[in-house]
């Protein structure tokens, strides 16, 4: 039976005329590309949680580790791109994984949102070192080349990829032993094993409570909150920026409102008065960087990895 004009046309304006379904109408995951418990897990929950008190709908975490973050990155850049997936994006990995094979994701698999936390690398020793300095580190590696040790959660890690940054910038040779994470290594270094132990600066400073553990330097464009007494190790003349930023991407296409939407979501969290206490208490470090200032950022630093790469692939 055909349907009367009149009233096909009603019905196109009352369609027309329903409000769309606001962001979010259904919970939201956020991936995280490693395993629970580690600094980049605590990210997320802390951030899930004021997410979903503002959003007023559930945020659950997933962790999918593997592949030094690829298959959870993966995942989320292969997802639909509704803005229900999310993923936490680390760096380096989120650049590095690409640059050094064939990936299932490139930076440019994601729409980003959001830089949350800053987490910078550091440099640390035993307590009883005679390394007391970032200057006295280098000044031993130049006088014997390729001796000190150096431990990291492993090859293409933030900790490997801060060293090869910093025997570019310094001109120094220094022998890399590589763990499975930066509980290992912290073990290997209070247990003399190895001279150097890299790790981020929550990690650092939760590892030196009660313990022979001197941190030399951090790896930041200024001193953190965290750590007003700590040096970068540009005041030592090395102007090198390294750690891991973390933030928050969605899949590649995402709609604009919809990217509108969860980018004020966001905004809304990190700046949540409960977040900013929460992180402080975690020792999370937060640097909040909107869309556009998140996303030059991490271009200027995938030049910067690529550079790197090309003079000293780290995967060899």
């Amino acid at each position: 039976m055909k349907i009367p004009s009149f009233l096909a046309a009603a019905a196109l304006a009352l369609t027309l005329a329903l409000p769309a379904h606001a962001y979010p109408d259904r919970p939201i995951t956020i991936v995280v590309p490693f395993s629970a418990g580690a600094g980049t897990d605590l990210t997320a929950r802390l951030l899930a949680r004021t997410m979903e008190k503002h959003a007023g709908r559930s945020v659950v975490v997933v962790n999918r580790a593997g592949a030094g973050g690829e298959i959870g990155m993966a995942s989320v850049a292969n997802a639909a791109p509704d803005g229900y997936t999310l993923s936490i994006l680390n760096t380096p990995n989120v650049l590095t994984i690409p640059i050094e094979r064939r990936a299932q994701f490139s930076l440019s698999s994601f729409d980003v949102i959001a830089n949350i936390v800053d987490d910078p690398g550091t440099l640390s020793v035993r307590g009883d070192s005679p390394l007391r300095g970032i200057q006295e580190l280098v000044d031993a590696a130049r006088k014997a080349p390729g001796t000190l040790t150096y431990g990291t959660a492993g090859v293409g890690s933030a900790g490997h990829i801060s060293m090869l940054l910093l025997e570019q910038a310094a001109g120094i040779r220094l022998r890399h032993v590589p763990f499975k994470g930066t509980a290992d290594v912290a073990t290997a270094l209070l247990g003399g094993h190895i001279d150097i132990a890299t790790a981020n600066l929550g990690e650092a400073l939760g590892f030196s409570k009660g313990k022979q553990w001197r941190i030399l330097g951090q790896m930041a464009s200024s001193r953190s909150p965290m750590a007003t007494d700590l040096p970068t190790f540009a005041e030592a003349g090395y102007p090198i920026e390294s750690g891991s930023l973390r933030g928050l991407g969605a899949p590649r296409g995402t709609p604009p409102e919809t990217l509108r939407a969860l980018s004020a979501l966001v905004d809304k969290a990190i700046n949540d008065p409960d977040f900013r206490q929460a992180a402080r208490g975690a020792e999370q470090n937060v640097r909040y960087l909107p869309r556009d200032d998140y996303a030059l950022l991490l271009t200027g630093m995938q030049g910067q990895f690529e550079k790197l790469w090309a003079a000293s692939p780290w995967n060899q």
